[in-house]
């Protein structure tokens, strides 16, 4: 299905949802591009990212455009750093981190859209001390997203 209409966004459109303790502004959702895409702004903090995680249902591709992060999906690890591109793949393992000590900002492009509310429901969750694994498991469960346990 194609987009019904044009969506065109100024400079600081967008909800800034903050997921885990990171700002994630969702540009496009699945909901205005009929389950096609969405586009979110993911600001990644110095010394921190997301842990190895996989996606049953969506492919991510992240375009950086401030900062580097450390990509890493299936055997492959990789930095990226500025105008750089990772397109990770849908049932393989991966992960990134902002190994600097500067915010990273990237462009992450999930197809098709959906897992946006995934991360809105990881957002509702009570700041402070980060939650227990066991209720991240259970929200992305929902989503098709899993986390491996780490390679002994």
């Amino acid at each position: 299905m194609k987009p019904s209409q044009p969506i065109i966004l100024p400079q600081t459109a967008g909800k800034i949802h903050n997921v885990l303790g990171a700002p994630y502004r969702f540009l496009v959702t699945s909901a205005e591009t009929n389950g096609a895409f969405a586009v979110i702004e993911v600001i990644t903090l110095p010394q921190a990212g997301v842990p190895l995680h996989l996606h049953t249902r969506e492919d991510e591709t992240f375009f950086v455009l401030e900062g580097s992060l450390e990509v890493q999906c299936g055997p492959t690890s990789a930095k990226l750093d500025k105008n750089s591109t990772a397109f990770l793949p849908r049932n393989i393992p991966h992960a990134y981190r902002n190994t600097g000590n500067l915010s990273a900002k990237s462009l992450v492009f999930i197809t098709p859209g959906g897992f946006e509310k995934c991360l809105e429901e990881f957002a509702g969750l009570p700041a402070g001390a980060p939650p227990a694994p066991e209720t991240l498991a259970s929200i992305g469960q929902k989503y098709g997203l899993q986390f491996p346990p780490p390679k002994a």
